[in-house]
């Protein structure tokens, strides 16, 4: 099992902080969308591009899967909640939720590459938000808000880690 997965809403910052977390600890830190773009040799934004969301989505369960068997800390696309398969797998897991208000998250997407977003990003992810908010409740142990800088989120999440192992 892995020590923890982050789930959470496009560009909310769940590599940057898996990745912190991770450097902390002292263990490896997965990132299930690179591990996709390792498995079929094309960046995660040009394969849900150019084969859909439906097969992006069994992609990324494969990647999820592989990942929780590792003892690392995972980060997850914002989609993986999507599935029952994803949602399974997700609440057995020490899986955390990270969030912030859609202007926060808005303002660290600026040309980045996010398909899901790319015609108007503020109305898709409110969409995401409405869609997916639920989801990432029921798997998630916790909701952490990263609108504060990368070293106070982490401690959070460290924090959280340690409520659960006490």
């Amino acid at each position: 099992m892995a020590r923890l997965v982050l789930v959470g809403l496009p560009g909310v910052g769940k590599t940057s902080v898996a990745s912190a977390v991770a450097g902390r600890l002292g263990c490896e830190s997965i990132d299930t969308d690179v591990s996709i773009a390792d498995a079929v040799a094309m960046s995660a934004p040009d394969y849900l591009r150019e084969f859909g969301e439906s097969e992006f989505r069994l992609r990324e369960l494969e990647a999820l899967e592989r990942a929780v068997a590792r003892d690392a800390i995972v980060s997850t696309g914002g989609g993986v909640v999507t599935t029952p398969e994803g949602r399974a797998l997700l609440a057995i897991e020490h899986t955390v939720w990270l969030d912030s208000d859609d202007d926060v998250i808005l303002a660290r997407i600026v040309d980045e590459d996010r398909p899901l977003l790319a015609r108007d990003p503020a109305a898709a992810l409110a969409r995401l938000r409405r869609e997916r908010a639920n989801w990432y409740r029921d798997v998630s142990r916790a909701r952490i808000d990263v609108a504060d800088s990368i070293e106070v989120v982490t401690q959070r999440v460290i924090d959280e880690m340690e409520q659960v192992d006490s």
